[in-house]
This record gives structure tokens, sequence and C-alpha cells, in this order.
């Protein structure tokens, strides 16, 4: 019988664990972003647009 290969599956684990991080930080910084950035069709500090 052959001998499973620990310390692949636990590189490849470790891999899966990065990327899925990666993916959540990635999540959070985009929300981060969309809450930060202005609305469209408003002026910065809630100032209105003066034409």
């Amino acid at each position: 019988m052959s001998r499973d290969n620990y310390s692949y599956k636990k590189y490849q684990k470790e891999l899966a664990r990065k990327k899925k991080a990666e993916a959540k930080e990635q999540r959070r910084l985009e929300k981060k972003a969309m809450k930060d950035a202005p609305e469209s069709g408003q002026a910065p500090d809630g100032q209105a647009v003066l034409e």
C-alpha cells in the first residue's frame, strides 16, 4: 500500500487558507472603499453644488 504525502496535503491546505484570507481581505477593502466614497450627485462634505 502506498503512503500518504502529508507534507503535500499540508501545503495545499495552507495555499487554500491563504487564498481564502486574501479574498476576504479584498472584499473587506472593497466594502470600505464603497462606504468611504461619496454617492454620485453629491459634493464632498454634503455641500450643495452651485452652477
